[in-house]
């Protein structure tokens, strides 16, 4: 049985333990051209208030997630992490695709969450 197909994001700040607020995340469609589909800003939780594709404007494909990281961990230029950019390819029918992004102003991480 196929599921509708949607995206959603929340950011973890390692260093200092809690949710990232006020991280800055676009969402770009790679194909045919790159264009910015959605963009937000991470509240007290650390997530995005609405989905990045909802399953009604949901198009799978080639993606990237962006996330303003060097701005949120506020360190002086040149910052070792400016953006973290994240590709993904997103299927029709495999339901809620959920990105998290781990970070410190030295590293990331993330995986495939529910």
């Amino acid at each position: 049985m196929s599921r509708p197909s949607a995206l959603t994001t929340h950011v973890l700040d390692t260093a200092a333990g809690r949710p990232a607020q006020g991280v800055a995340v676009e969402l770009w469609r790679m194909e045919p051209a790159p264009e910015c589909v959605a963009r937000a800003v991470t509240n007290g939780d650390g997530r995005t208030d609405a989905p990045l594709l909802a399953p009604d404007n949901f198009r799978p494909g080639r993606y990237e997630l962006r996330f303003a990281i060097g701005v949120y961990f506020g360190l002086p230029q040149p910052r070792f992490l400016e953006v973290v950019a994240l590709p993904v390819g997103l299927a029709e029918g495999q339901g809620h695709y959920h990105v998290p992004l781990l970070c410190s102003p030295w590293s990331f991480s993330t995986y495939r969450g529910s």
